[in-house]
């Protein structure tokens, strides 16, 4: 006999969504505003020698740098990310096994709306922190949110859940909820 997952109230999940989405937007942006104030024409801040430095730059582009001077798609592709993510938080079944997946997906529509922020308002993102070690491309902490969130997501659906939880939110997602008095299938 499988053991009932208890749900969480549904409400209550949505309003912690949205508080933490309006958290991690605003660190953020915090966090840029340092950026311009403290690093905007100044040499780079060297954290730990031919590592780490803070070192700002205006990137007009994607992650990587790719795709440079094309606000308007990144604008759209924004909105599309955002509509599903919203999709995908209110149709998953609101269980604590399930919890995970909200807060990874508030992670991911932070990063993309911290970034949008910027494109909108500056025509470029504000990225500081650098990797000289590796010579990473310079980011920003929204640019954290959304490739650990991604990342974690990928491992989360492939390690942590069975095929039926799969199941249980894929049929949630196409609107096929199971009713409370079905029996569980064995």
């Amino acid at each position: 006999m499988k053991k009932k997952e208890k749900k969480i109230f549904p409400y209550m999940s949505i309003g912690l969504g949205i508080l933490f989405f309006v958290l991690f937007v605003t660190l953020d942006q915090l966090t840029k505003k340092c950026a311009v104030l403290f690093l905007k024409g100044q040499d780079p801040v060297i954290l730990i020698r031919n590592v780490f430095q803070l070192y700002y730059l205006e990137n007009h582009g994607a992650a990587f740098g790719l795709l440079q001077g094309r606000r308007s798609v990144f604008i759209c592709i924004t909105v599309i990310i955002l509509a599903l993510i919203i999709y995908l938080y209110v149709r998953i079944p609101f269980k604590r096994k399930f919890r995970v997946l909200r807060i990874l997906m508030v992670l991911i529509a932070a990063g993309a709306v911290g970034n949008f922020i910027d494109r909108v308002t500056q025509h470029y993102v504000v990225d500081f922190f650098y990797f000289e070690w590796i010579n990473f491309p310079v980011f920003n902490v929204a640019d954290i949110y959304v490739t650990c969130a991604t990342i974690l997501l990928v491992l989360v659906i492939l390690f942590r859940f069975r095929d039926e939880d799969v199941g249980e939110i894929l049929s949630s997602i196409r609107g096929k909820r199971k009713k409370e008095s079905e029996p569980e299938e064995k």
